[in-house]
């Protein structure tokens, strides 16, 4: 499970922010306490604020961390893809990223400072028993190990300086860094900033972001549930049963899924198969199979986020979903929330962190769920925590969403007209 996540000369953020998953209230059950590091963590995260504060660049920081650990090793040959603050000191300045995971109640912490040109400190770390001990730390090509990892010693022959050592020592077989990675490259991504927009001509499946969820309704029905009676009615069995569940929890109408192939025709007069989903809407007195292009937006995002949601509440991974209510209906967005609350729907322990600006689902959120950014004067983002913001903190029984529009926390769009009005010549 995330713990904390920080980034620092990442797009708009400039300054060190951070966002925790950690419990300031743990008398509900949605804290759900880890014994071994003395907190209860969350499974929800809200971050909130106007547009160009840089809520996405909070979330895509953590995104562009597990990419790096992924592809460092075979992509990153001529330069860092780092992508720093773009004003002051920020271009010729190092991008600091760090994160801790709880991993079977023990507390990992690993940290990356990096620019375009090289490493220039990386370092991985657990506590066992509460005390911290080095799995490996890397300042630009000195690799130290833990003692007793000679296993992992391989990692330094491949060393460059502009390669992870984490990329690296994870294609060895030594547990404390294959169960790290395993978490951290587990995360995964929904929303319009943190996905290609691909379209789906002729409606056949093309755009990766529907994939994950296709592969639930492909597989065959040979799996257990890992849910109990609850939240998706009766006992499901197998994973297209669940798949069908969640879809069908949002009351789109919807009754299955069919998945084929079709001849699709091109330019060059050259025809090819390609694969084809379609949804098949109920009435009351017959189904009819839709093409995916006749779908609303909201019903496919709803149908795109069944695959990560599903995969992430089985392997107790994490999600981050950029502009959640950007085609969800409030009603769906708040019924995700309540999945991932839900420890019936939720056994494993899985993370929803999301940005938004419905500010309806406060009425779901606990105090420590929300974060707010705003856009400081030379540009950049400032991360808060709701539960303390400004040194005064929130009553638990606040009423969240009224407080929120009425500016209690701020992070509300600083709205002029004056500059309109005059351009409108509608003002001298």
């Amino acid at each position: 499970m995330l713990i904390r996540f920080g980034a620092a000369n990442h797009r708009s953020i400039r300054e060190s922010v951070e966002l925790s998953m950690v419990a300031i209230d743990r008398d509900r059950e949605e804290a759900r306490p880890a014994p071994l590091l003395g907190e209860s963590l969350l499974h929800v995260a809200a971050v909130y604020g106007p547009n160009a504060s840089g809520k996405s660049n909070v979330i895509a920081a953590l995104s562009w961390l597990r990419d790096a650990v992924q592809h460092s090793l075979r992509i990153w040959e001529d330069e860092i893809p780092v992508e720093p603050f773009a004003f002051g000191d920020g271009p010729a300045s190092a991008t600091e990223l760090s994160i801790e995971i709880a991993i079977n109640g023990v507390r990992f912490e690993y940290m990356l400072e990096a620019d375009r040109e090289h490493v220039i400190y990386e370092g991985l770390f657990h506590y066992p028993e509460k005390k911290r001990r080095r799995v490996f730390e890397r300042e630009e090509l000195e690799l130290k190990l833990q003692r007793g990892l000679g296993g992992l010693s391989g990692t330094r022959e491949l060393l460059t300086h502009r390669t992870l050592a984490l990329s690296i020592a994870r294609r060895f077989d030594e547990p404390l860094v294959s169960n790290f990675t395993r978490e951290l490259l587990g995360i995964q991504n929904i929303g319009r900033t943190l996905r290609r927009r691909t379209s789906f001509p002729s409606g056949a499946l093309r755009s990766s972001f529907s994939r994950p969820t296709v592969r639930w309704f492909e597989e065959a029905n040979d799996q257990l549930t890992l849910f109990d009676e609850g939240d998706f009615g009766a006992r499901i069995i197998g994973t297209r049963q669940q798949a069908l569940a969640l879809l069908r929890l949002a009351d789109l109408g919807i009754e299955d899924v069919i998945i084929d192939r079709q001849e699709v025709g091109y330019p060059d007069s050259e025809v090819r198969t390609q694969r084809r989903i379609r949804l098949v809407h109920k009435t009351s007195e017959e189904s009819v199979p839709f093409d995916w292009h006749a779908e609303s937006e909201g019903t496919r995002t709803w149908f795109a986020l069944i695959g990560p949601v599903l995969t992430a509440l089985q392997q107790g991974s994490v999600v981050l979903f950029d502009e959640l209510d950007a085609s969800l209906h409030p009603t769906l967005s708040a019924e995700l929330l309540r999945i991932f609350h839900n420890p019936v729907t939720n056994p494993r322990g899985a993370q929803l962190i999301f940005t938004s600006h419905d500010t309806s689902l406060l009425n779901y959120l606990n105090r420590d769920e929300v974060w707010l950014t705003e856009k400081r004067a030379d540009g950049s983002t400032r991360l808060g925590a709701l539960a303390e913001f400004a040194g005064e903190r929130v009553r638990k029984s606040q009423n969240l969403e009224n407080a929120y529009l009425h500016g209690r926390f701020g992070a509300l769009p600083q709205v002029d007209q004056t500059s309109l009005l005059r351009a409108l010549g509608l003002i001298g």
